[in-house]
């Protein structure tokens, strides 16, 4: 056998014996096994999730994300369920909450939550930082109508964390490429800056000489995160700096943000950028305390 599958059932219709089931392979969840050796991915977990529930549970938060397309969500992230029944254990995070017929879909033979379901979940039990960036992943991979997320709000009034959905679900953009993008322009609202535009295309005629992550068009100033690929990888530093000079000659200033950065430092550094362009920006200095961007 080589997929997820339930022991008793399968020693039961005699695909196995117990001595096997135990010999070669070992469980995910209670009584839910995969091959010893095997490298078990997120939908592993997701269909080992659901199978440990009777099948009776909906696939929900980053799982169901990732099931719809999302990036970024690591293999060992626990699964969520919206269950009445199923039990929490290890790596399971079980949600006795209401879901409707029409909340839920078909994934893979898995049963899912809609993405406007998952994005009223990801909205309402993440941190702020965390929930931006999960619903930018999900918005990039599956757009879905705010309009239908508030719709679940209206639904149940009464469900945990709809407060804190309201205050995320306008800043959600699928333009950012990374939860270290998500969590930069965050940086940057929060600090009072105007919301930068995300994946803005610099064109020289019919020629796309970059697509920048994100900024202010109108003032021509960018901001872009440099990730480990930047300095660790020769060829793509080189690339890098032919681009910063073809944007430079285009009178682009570019802020350039690596993850040791202070938070501070890269507000001042920006709103200095648009200062100098003539847009002139108060810093709400509560938001921007001495930190790195990575923390």
């Amino acid at each position: 056998m080589g997929e997820v599958f339930i022991g008793s059932e399968a020693v039961a219709n005699a695909q196995l014996t117990r001595h096997e089931l135990q010999r070669w392979y070992r469980p995910i969840y209670r009584g839910v096994y995969v091959p010893r050796r095997s490298v078990v991915s997120l939908r592993d977990r997701a269909v080992a999730a659901w199978l440990s529930s009777s099948r009776l549970a909906v696939i929900a938060g980053a799982a169901a994300s990732a099931l719809h397309g999302a990036r970024w969500v690591d293999p060992d992230t626990p699964i969520e369920l919206v269950s009445r029944s199923c039990r929490p254990q290890a790596g399971l995070l079980v949600r006795n909450e209401r879901i409707g017929g029409d909340e839920v879909t078909v994934v893979g033979g898995l049963p899912v939550t809609t993405p406007a379901r998952t994005a009223f979940d990801l909205g309402r039990h993440l941190a702020r930082p965390d929930s931006i960036a999960r619903l930018d992943a999900l918005a990039r991979a599956t757009p879905f109508s705010p309009a239908d997320v508030m719709g679940l709000a209206i639904r149940y009034p009464g469900a945990r964390g709809l407060r804190r959905l309201k205050a995320v679900l306008p800043l959600v953009d699928s333009g950012a490429q990374s939860p270290r993008e998500s969590r930069l322009r965050l940086l940057l609202v929060d600090a009072g800056l105007p919301a930068p535009a995300t994946q803005i295309p610099v064109v020289d005629g019919y020629r796309v000489v970059a697509l920048l992550d994100m900024g202010w068009e109108e003032v021509k100033v960018a901001v872009e995160y440099d990730g480990d690929q930047h300095r660790s990888d020769r060829q793509q530093y080189v690339k890098d700096i032919r681009r910063l000079a073809a944007l430079e000659s285009r009178g682009w200033i570019v802020i350039r943000v690596i993850a040791e950065d202070h938070s501070a430092d890269v507000v001042n550094r920006v709103r200095n950028a648009l200062a100098r362009r003539g847009l002139f920006v108060e810093i709400n200095r509560s938001q921007t305390a001495t930190r790195t961007f990575a923390a």
